[in-house]
């Protein structure tokens, strides 16, 4: 059993997989949802202070090395295209939020570990930067095993089901925005 919750710690840990892989991977060891999902956020905040205090150093000094020149400088710019588009979306005093549902909303692309990288690029505060990966974090951990839950129980209907909200929430965020474009224009 340790070893199985040991595998949810460690996998959490890996970059771009984080407890978004961890997390369904638990629960289809048939763990405890309680136990898996605090192992699954502690694994995904261990690599945190180090990605912001050493990972820019690091992908600065390789970025003219020969052999990993290219992969350091892809990683550079994604995190300052991330950050940058998160500074413009949110601004200065929003920027805590937009760290924090970025990291939160489990997408590809997203996740403590690109959400640390661009904190640290745009220098963001130590402090601000880790409550909101923290934060962003929970949420992602409570999206993920709620959606793992459902799909656990509900097999192939609880795919559809995810499916359906997930289209839902972006049918309303379009129509919304287009209201308010259209409150805007009438002005």
């Amino acid at each position: 059993m340790i070893k199985n919750y040991l595998t949810v710690f460690l996998v959490s840990m890996v970059p771009l997989i984080e407890l978004r892989g961890a997390i369904p991977i638990a629960e289809s060891m048939n763990l405890n949802i309680f136990v898996y999902y605090i192992v699954a956020i502690i694994g995904n905040m261990v690599p945190v202070p180090f990605i912001y205090l050493y990972a820019r150093k690091l992908l600065e000094w390789g970025k003219d090395k020969k052999f990993i020149g290219k992969f350091f400088t892809f990683c550079l710019k994604k995190g300052k295209k991330g950050g940058e588009k998160l500074k413009k979306s949110a601004g200065n005093k929003g920027i805590f939020w937009a760290l924090l549902i970025f990291v939160g909303i489990p997408i590809p692309g997203t996740g403590a570990w690109t959400g640390t990288l661009a904190a640290s690029i745009l220098d963001i505060d130590f402090k601000t930067s880790i409550l909101a990966i923290s934060l962003g974090v929970v949420l992602a951990g409570i999206i993920m095993s709620i959606g793992s839950k459902i799909v656990s129980n509900f097999g192939w209907i609880g795919v559809l089901i995810i499916a359906l909200v997930i289209l839902a929430i972006i049918g309303i965020y379009f129509l919304n925005k287009k209201l308010n474009s259209n409150k805007k224009v009438n002005k």
